[in-house]
């Protein structure tokens, strides 16, 4: 499939063309010039063709023992490895981040694979006591059905992969939509189930617009549960149309995140992990560290090195092993960047480097911006508020513990935040206080792992969490069995 230049859809089994007979373009972020491949324009008639094979193969699936449909994905997450290179180098090409993150990104996707696989012997309920004789009670757990899920581009394989193996795991059928930026990735993970055995209509692709397939298939009667990763706006009208028919609901949004620096930190631990949390991925993470706030006794020391080391960055294509930042997504991102950089400089803000896109060369093929970093900023202004998904960085003076944490929890999110300390007591009341659904002591806030739970506080989510054995509870519901032997009626509350 991958020799050719043009991609299908999957659905039942089967690659196919959409039912529009359009397609659209990926191109590298890059070097515009290079055609990554087209892809399927998809409308409302492949959605339902999608949703009615994921219904039908539900039926079969939902009873293949659970070990049985682990098995699978391990073959999947060992096919997986042995393609890491060649999958990771596919992705800097169509999402442009530096091949070192895109092998992350496929190991990522390696670990949940295998990760869920496991759980097909651990799908674990509770045994417990009645409070009546000679009567049992367990608790199982049981599939939904069809999911639909819709990724994001920045994490191409890995979030599709945290989506996609808890619910076959626990026995769901699922429909995905990938982002238009990065079809690739997914086409490449969905082939990938394919070889390891996944049944025809157990997981289906569907590529296209937001609009056009993303939204009827959050709203398809034929789909219970909805999993979405992207911004908060978006993130609002997807939990809008699950509810009148009362879809399970994941949501996972936007960040503001923080690293916190004390005056005892270790500094220049603290500057790599500004550094790398504020321009990994070229800041186009939901965990971006994109506020840094310092307390005053260090301030400048930091704010010094932080800068050296970002003008020090190379920027450029991916696939250069020299280069560390690679460009944005697409033109449209790097003019929100763009106009960011202006309101930060109209409300007061100290531009200290970059703030521009970079031109000239090779630069000019590609969508690149400079490593930017804003010094002396209030808290409240609008770059240390909004969430900007670049390589744009606030630079915040504190005077305390308290007053730093005041300034990390004052924004709409609680995805992530980091405290720099070598003071145990600073860490454990900051790691109490701070409200976010993950926190880092003496690391970035990036860099989560798929044996514990991911995801945020207010405006970041909806209270579910992805990954390790959290996401078994989304893609699963609780079923209570009670198993009366006495021979007789027995009334619970009343026989007591």
């Amino acid at each position: 499939m991958k020799s050719l230049n043009t991609l299908k859809n999957y659905i039942n089994g089967e690659w196919v063309e959409s039912s529009t007979g359009e397609t659209f373009e990926n191109l590298n972020p890059a070097n515009h010039r290079e055609l990554i491949g087209l892809f399927q324009k998809s409308g409302l008639q492949d959605v339902n063709k999608a949703a009615a094979a994921a219904r039908q193969a539900f039926k079969a699936w939902k009873n293949t023992p659970p070990p049985k449909r682990g098995e699978i994905l391990y073959r999947a997450a060992t096919l997986l490895q042995q393609r890491k290179e060649a999958l990771a180098r596919d992705m800097t090409r169509e999402m442009g981040k530096v091949l070192e993150e895109t092998r992350g990104d496929v190991q990522e996707a390696i670990d949940m694979t295998f990760y869920m696989a496991g759980e097909g012997r651990r799908l674990f309920g509770q045994t417990t006591t009645s409070e009546l004789p000679n009567k049992f009670c367990m608790t199982i757990r049981s599939p939904l059905g069809v999911c639909g899920l819709i990724t994001p581009w920045n994490f191409p394989m890995a979030i599709p992969s945290w989506k996609i193996m808890p619910a076959l795991i626990c026995g769901n059928t699922v429909v995905l939509k990938p982002a238009t930026d990065t079809p690739l990735s997914s086409c490449n993970l969905v082939q990938v189930l394919e070889e390891a055995g996944v049944p025809a209509g157990a997981v289906n692709l569907v590529t296209g617009t937001g609009g056009a397939v993303g939204a009827p298939l959050m709203q398809h009667a034929d789909v219970r549960a909805v999993s979405f990763t992207g911004s908060t706006e978006i993130g609002r009208a997807v939990s809008q149309a699950c509810a009148p028919s009362f879809k399970h609901c994941c949501l996972e949004m936007g960040g503001k995140n923080v690293i916190m620096v004390l005056d005892d930190a270790n500094l220049e631990l603290a500057v790599e992990g500004a550094v790398w949390g504020g321009f990994g991925t070229t800041g186009q993470r939901c965990t971006a560290a994109s506020r840094v706030v310092v307390q005053k006794g260090v301030y400048k020391a930091f704010l010094n090195r932080f800068v050296e080391r970002a003008r020090a960055l190379k920027v450029g294509n991916g696939l250069d092993p020299a280069v560390q930042v690679g460009p944005l997504i697409n033109e449209a991102q790097r003019q929100t960047v763009e106009s960011y950089v202006e309101i930060g400089k109209n409300e007061g803000a100290r531009l200290l480097c970059g703030g521009e896109r970079l031109t000239g060369g090779d630069y000019d093929q590609g969508w690149f911006f400079a490593p930017t970093i804003f010094g002396d900023c209030d808290p409240q202004i609008r770059i240390a508020q909004e969430e900007i998904f670049g390589p744009v960085v606030s630079v915040i003076p504190c005077d305390n513990l308290d007053q730093a944490i005041e300034i990390g929890n004052g924004i709409a999110y609680g995805l992530s935040s980091s405290l720099y300390t070598r003071n145990v007591n600073n860490a454990f009341t900051a790691m109490r206080e701070m409200e976010t659904g993950i926190f880092y002591v003496n690391a970035p806030t990036i860099g989560a792992e798929t044996h514990l739970p991911f995801g945020g506080t207010k405006q970041t989510g909806n209270g579910h969490r992805e990954a390790a054995t959290a996401a078994l509870d989304f893609y699963s519901e609780w079923k209570s069995v009670y198993v009366d032997y006495s021979d007789k009626l027995q009334r619970a509350q009343i026989d007591t």
